[in-house]
């Protein structure tokens, strides 16, 4: 996100930031590990090979995610989060959290 669309709302800054269900979800997924692009891809039902791209290029534009590219036949790309993405970890257990007490409920 350029700084200078950043809002003074703290609350719609992250949702701009990984507000959508593709980023949620790859968030969760990587919060696991490194995965690569194939792994994110099986894990995140429904997801298209563009939109995840689209996305992984955003987190890692935003400083959320590190992509690591291996100079080898054919091509070995993962992604990892940075101390940034990591930072996110308490967001994602809540909803988790969340999540399950809403199914529970249900």
């Amino acid at each position: 996100m350029d700084k200078k669309n950043i809002t003074p709302c703290p609350v719609e800054t992250t949702l701009l930031l990984i507000g959508s269900k593709w980023k949620v979800l790859i968030l969760r997924d990587l919060l696991k590990g490194t995965k690569r692009f194939s792994e994110l891809k099986k894990s995140i039902t429904g997801v298209t090979q563009k939109m995840l791209t689209q996305q992984l290029r955003e987190l890692e534009s935003d400083g959320i995610v590190n992509r690591k590219v291996y100079a080898v036949v054919p091509p070995k790309v993962e992604y990892s989060l940075t101390e940034l993405g990591q930072s996110l970890h308490g967001i994602l257990k809540s909803m988790e959290d969340w999540g399950k007490n809403y199914k529970a409920s249900q």
